[in-house]
């Protein structure tokens, strides 16, 4: 198959992609239209169907495997394609793992990695709590390993909860290092879990879509409830220690505008939210530049609320 991310302006498309998404809509002049969103492990792209009458055109829905007949065009600097006939695809044409964005780090190494952190943990009471997280809670561990951390904006592919978690980390155990003042501990325990509350926000994949209680809750009241019921099963942890521990989920977004039901109160918690933070930003300007198909600057972006660029490679 051809991925989406290797077709350019002009090409022809006749092969099957996931489609993700699927809206109706209606020109000015009051023409029936179809907008899609095509996915594979690459990435993905939106799709028009524009003559709903053909006879190309058979019946399909979202998250269906399509065949898709068309061209690849440009519209305000972005490719699209105008497909001219689709089908729903039956079961042996594809292969489900094709059409899932997915990290390109291994998983079970990332994982590894991650419960080496759990491992060197020097305090009794947070080592056991992230033990019973990530080693003894079988589920959790393994919806982990295939939970995205984010819907689309930053590390929205199978194993990129964990690729994230990591990397936050690292940059935790950095700034612990350098500013003695931190309790390390407590930091790296929070940077572990500070996104757990996702596995139950998003759905798995291929839906990767916000669940109700995460409509309703979001992964950072989601979390804290998480740790607290883990909390209450371990005895004698310490009162104190496990409000610091949730202050830091709580705040790790670091402003009420961005979601935090608390801003930071301790040092750890600036360290934690700067570290999510980082991690976040330069993981979505990564993405953008992948998918850039031009070096130099490549247009306006909301999230960066600047005119971005490729830096170019001498």
């Amino acid at each position: 198959m051809k991925f989406l991310k290797d077709y350019k302006e002009g090409d022809r498309v006749f092969d099957i992609y996931l489609c993700k998404q699927k809206q109706s809509a209606m020109t000015k002049t009051g023409k029936a239209y179809e907008t899609l969103i095509l996915q594979d492990k690459s990435g993905q792209i939106e799709a028009k169907i524009w003559d709903l009458g053909s006879v190309g055109i058979a019946e399909f829905e979202a998250f269906d495997y399509i065949e898709v007949y068309g061209e690849v065009t440009s519209f305000q600097g972005s490719l699209q394609i105008s497909v001219k006939r689709v089908r729903r695809a039956q079961e042996g044409e594809y292969t489900a793992a094709d059409y899932l964005p997915i990290s390109p780090y291994d998983i079970e190494t990332m994982y590894a990695e991650l419960l080496g952190y759990v491992g060197g943990l020097t305090n009794i009471h947070l080592k056991g709590l992230m033990k019973a997280i990530f080693i003894e809670d079988k589920l959790f561990a393994a919806a982990f390993k295939e939970s995205s951390a984010a819907k689309s904006i930053h590390h929205g592919f199978v194993g990129g909860l964990l690729q994230h978690t990591l990397a936050v980390v690292k940059l935790c155990e950095h700034y612990a290092d350098a500013y003695p003042r931190l309790n390390k501990d407590l930091l790296i325990s929070a940077a572990l879990c500070h996104d757990i509350g996702k596995v139950r926000e998003l759905s798995p994949f291929p839906h990767n879509d916000y669940t109700e209680e995460g409509q309703f809750l979001g992964h950072i009241v989601i979390g804290s409830e998480m740790l607290g019921e883990k909390i209450a099963k371990i005895a004698a942890f310490p009162p104190v220690l496990a409000g610091e521990l949730k202050h830091l989920i709580l705040s790790h977004h670091g402003e009420f505008e961005f979601g935090s039901p608390k801003k930071p109160a301790i040092i750890e918690a600036v360290a934690l939210n700067f570290a999510d933070n980082v991690d976040a930003k330069l993981q979505a300007f990564s993405e953008i530049l992948e998918n850039a198909k031009d070096s130099g600057f490549i247009g306006y972006n909301r999230l960066f609320e600047s005119n971005i660029s490729v830096t170019r490679m001498e």
